[in-house]
């Protein structure tokens, strides 16, 4: 299964941290209330980051890692070339 690690930027402008195997019902479920609790008191904007091909394991040591980050690095992956969705174009 692949699994996913992703930054969701939050309506407080805070970074939240987490995996999943299905990115868009995840956010679904944040957006929904359904998700985590951080999610209680603040929405979800948007994923900002994105990062794809892991195994359940590999996906929360990564987690773990992310979390540990200053806002600063974590700013820095998103904005790195890791960061799937930076990485894609919009056809022009």
């Amino acid at each position: 299964m692949n699994w996913q690690v992703y930054i969701i930027l939050c309506s407080d402008n805070s970074l939240y941290t987490g995996i999943t195997t299905d990115l868009p019902r995840r956010f679904g479920q944040h957006a929904t209330g359904r998700g985590a609790r951080y999610f209680r008191g603040r929405r979800p904007v948007q994923v900002v980051y994105r990062e794809s091909g892991h195994t359940r394991s590999t996906a929360g040591r990564r987690e773990v890692e992310i979390k540990t980050l200053a806002r600063t690095e974590k700013q820095f992956l998103i904005s790195s070339g890791m960061n799937e969705i930076a990485a894609r174009k919009p056809h022009e």
